[in-house]
């Protein structure tokens, strides 16, 4: 599937920002199964200096200084994608084989991987985060399988609740209140399959209202979303979206990867002056024909 996305960001100061420095992850990172074309990011007002970049986890990155007074900022990222995710490969390695080759970091790809096994300051794998995902890794089962189950038991025993939570509630109230939303229920995956020694990642993306009839409506379509990643014993990363209980489809459009939703956030800065201030997004996702 093709889609043309279209993302707005706008805040609007009560009083005038006389400089400001901003981290944007906006647009897509190009992988084995989607592919990237007519990108542009446009920002208004004009930022005297505009660096893109990739960040050290390989997604595309820009920095921006604005150095102008103004009080609206509005930045916009467009782009067409082209989705065609190809089904991961059957494997039946133990989860304990996916723990002990991080644990090794024997070779440059386990050591790289690494990262994405260690503690992050939104996805701490705690002594809770491991008993619930206790039932979920008898010993010797494949991690595919205990990586679903436990995608699956997230999905079933916690509320979809956009008031629950903010960006600093933590993994373990989440799982107390058993409440959130999608980049909370990433977090929780992600800290239970650390709690295991296991190698997660966190991706940040959209997904796609449109489908067919017969196809179940997901839960965050058209807007920013989050899922996670595992690296299963023999190389794949299995996506798997506990917001919905699915494995990611051509539904599902990657923009970033990161240790938790703190390497990967949309668009942060620091400002001088400003006030007060309001935040309006906007996201649409539409098809494209042919």
């Amino acid at each position: 599937m093709k889609y043309r996305v279209r993302h707005v960001t706008e805040y609007m100061y009560s009083e005038a920002v006389t400089t400001s420095h901003h981290e944007l992850h906006l647009l897509p990172r190009a992988t084995p199964g989607q592919t990237v074309a007519d990108e542009s990011l446009t920002i208004s007002p004009d930022p005297a200096l505009r660096r893109d970049r990739l960040d050290w986890f390989g997604n595309p990155a820009t920095h921006l200084a604005i150095h102008s007074r103004h009080t609206r900022l509005a930045v916009t990222s467009t782009f067409v994608v082209d989705v065609d995710r190809a089904p991961v490969p059957d494997d039946a390695g133990t989860w304990e084989a996916a723990r002990d080759w991080v644990r090794g970091a024997a070779d440059a790809e386990a050591r790289e991987t690494l990262d994405m096994a260690l503690p992050s300051a939104r996805a701490v794998p705690s002594a809770a985060a491991r008993a619930f995902a206790e039932p979920s890794f008898a010993p010797g089962r494949p991690l595919a399988e205990a990586a679903r189950d436990l995608m699956h038991r997230i999905h079933t025993e916690f509320t979809y609740d956009p008031v629950a939570t903010d960006v600093a509630t933590s993994v373990d109230e989440v799982l107390r209140g058993r409440r959130g939303v999608c980049q909370d229920f990433a977090h929780v995956q992600l800290a239970c399959l650390r709690a295991f020694g296991l190698a997660a990642r966190y991706v940040s993306g959209y997904l796609v209202t449109h489908h067919a009839p017969d196809e179940k409506t997901l839960i965050g379509a058209d807007a920013s979303h989050a899922w996670v990643s595992v690296r299963l014993p023999g190389g794949a990363w299995l996506d798997l979206d506990p917001t919905n209980d699915v494995v990611p489809t051509d539904r599902h459009i990657a923009i970033a990867v990161g240790r938790d939703f703190g390497d990967v956030t949309p668009m942060r800065g620091v400002l001088l002056g400003g006030g007060r201030h309001e935040l309006i997004v906007g996201v649409d996702v539409s098809p494209v024909e042919g």
